[in-house]
């Protein structure tokens, strides 16, 4: 299966009724296998193979947004695709992942590059972390999702809708991003992108 995964970059694999202890030694195999991801949370064991094309998005949409940190002056803090575990219950890894103002246990902001399909624990994950905001860039656009409010403090009962515009970053042109992303030039894209937000 390992073998498999290597060669399929950009697949997707699910699978249900998974305890935690069998989560952490499927872990602990696939430790020296490069280009996979694994997911767990709630029973649900996900791996995913990470391809070229994930990575070039993912690596073209942090230098767009430090861009834009940069000129609007956003002190923030990225910590990439670092694990976010709640011991027994969750362990994931986000493509990228931002803290404004001062660094956090949890960030502010998290995203998802989406090249393969949609995933079971898609934003339960995040609830149970309580991320104010999540991002899934997937086809062309981004999904942006917003950790409701609620007036009880346990985060179980809050739930993520989806909103037109970025809460976190609500200053964010998220057409003019999109449009960025898709350009096949990198450098051009970086340079479109600084043009818009100056004007």
């Amino acid at each position: 299966m390992v073998q498999a995964l290597e060669r399929n970059c950009d697949r997707h694999f699910a699978h249900e009724a998974i305890s935690w202890e069998r989560f952490k030694a499927i872990q602990q195999g696939f430790e020296n296998v490069s280009n996979l991801r694994l997911i767990y949370c709630e029973g649900v064991l996900e791996i995913v193979g990470i391809g070229k094309a994930h990575e070039m998005y993912t690596s073209l949409l942090s230098s767009l947004l430090s861009a834009y940190f940069e000129i609007l002056g956003i002190e923030f803090f990225p910590s990439g695709a670092y694990s976010q575990i709640i011991p027994n219950v969750t362990e994931f890894q986000s493509d990228l992942s931002y803290c404004f103002g001062e660094d956090k246990d949890v960030p502010d902001l998290c995203i998802e590059v989406v090249i393969t399909s949609g995933s079971p624990s898609k934003l339960r994950k995040y609830q149970l972390r309580g991320v104010p905001e999540v991002w899934f860039w997937e086809d062309g656009a981004i999904a942006v999702y917003s950790l409701q409010s609620s007036l009880q403090s346990n985060l179980q009962n809050r739930e993520y809708i989806r909103v037109n515009q970025s809460q976190v970053l609500p200053s964010l042109d998220l057409a003019l991003l999109c449009r960025c992303l898709l350009m096949s030039s990198p450098l051009a894209s970086l340079r479109e992108f600084r043009n818009g937000i100056n004007q």
